[in-house]
């Protein structure tokens, strides 16, 4: 790998649960030949991951550094359910020795990265009139969990503003989805709709349609979307299409919120698995229910993204629009 110039580029990063990506970006542009991937159990804190980055890579000399983190972030400061690293702007700043800082909720850079990714990337599922400049969007990530953030283009730049959604309560339209909100809160004390619609989401409403059947067994997610795939056990056919039911209940009431003119767009690693069943198991149909403003869901396109490195084109991004404002 060739750096550029020193100062030329930045330094981005997307911290999960278990695994840290680190890239050097030009502009809103991530160099692909640069993204290294680091398991966050090997490293006691971010600092050490940055500096093993810079070993591997020959050196760095970032102008400026923004890292995207799957937990909440306030006040500069961002906390991991499951990683007890401490991510502030201090410790970013001392690691990389960068102008300038910047840490981002992880769906937050996903909302960033919007318009600035290949169009390939970009797969329609439900159509709706184009918005125009100024109209809000609305990102939905649905992978290991579950969160929303609108997207506001205003005259000022790009506000993408954090939020929790997944601990929402899980909504209920059947007899079927009474049962299950109840089966998720025998378990967990409070029915949120991170509880269904994430992986373990996923494996949950697989274990209770087995508690229904009188026939309980486990499975992992990747499991489940294995066999659904190839059409092995009915079973997963039947959560697949709960799941999506779901969702689409959810995405529409957070649409009916935000009135994303401008689109919807699902990221996530569960939401790229599930993109080719969406259409096949009635997302449009629940997403539009909405008794006499079903006519009025038309509105909102829906699309999901396909580009695993999204969160760190957004953070690119953000750092950009950043200089732009300081400038």
């Amino acid at each position: 790998m060739t750096l550029p110039a020193a100062n030329s580029y930045n330094l981005v990063a997307d911290i999960g649960g278990t695994n840290t990506r680190i890239a050097l970006a030009e502009g809103r542009t991530v160099l692909a030949d640069t993204v290294r991937r680091y398991q966050n159990a090997d490293y006691p804190g971010l600092e050490s991951v940055i500096r093993q980055y810079e070993a591997d890579s020959g050196g760095l000399d970032p102008y400026a550094a923004c890292v995207a983190v799957a937990g909440p972030v306030r006040d500069g400061q961002a906390s991991m359910t499951n990683l007890d690293w401490v991510i502030d702007k201090d410790t970013l700043a001392r690691a990389t020795r960068s102008h300038r800082v910047a840490i981002l909720n992880d769906l937050q850079a996903q909302g960033h990265a919007l318009g600035f990714l290949a169009p390939q990337n970009v797969l329609p599922i439900l159509t709706g009139p184009e918005g125009n400049e100024h109209a809000a969007k609305l990102v939905i990530g649905v992978g290991t969990g579950f969160n929303a953030a609108p997207v506001f283009d205003t005259e000022h730049g790009r506000l993408v503003t954090p939020s929790e959604s997944g601990h929402a309560n899980l909504p209920i339209r059947t007899e079927q989805e009474l049962r299950l909100c109840q089966y998720v809160s025998n378990a967990h004390g409070f029915p949120a709709v991170e509880d269904v619609l994430s992986g373990r989401g996923l494996e949950r409403v697989y274990a209770f349609l087995g508690q229904e059947a009188g026939d309980p067994r486990e499975e992992r997610a990747h499991m489940i979307m294995a066999a659904l795939a190839d059409g092995r056990d009915p079973r997963a056919v039947e959560a697949a299409q709960i799941f999506t039911r779901i969702l689409g209940t959810v995405a529409g009431n957070l649409s009916l919120i935000q009135l994303p003119f401008g689109g919807v767009y699902l990221v996530g690693g569960v939401a790229r698995a599930f993109a080719p069943y969406l259409t096949q198991f009635g997302f449009g149909d629940a997403f539009r229910d909405k008794g006499r403003f079903a006519g009025f869901m038309g509105n909102f396109a829906v699309s999901v993204i396909e580009d695993d490195y999204a969160a760190l084109t957004g953070s690119a991004a953000h750092l950009v629009s950043l200089a732009k404002a300081e400038s």
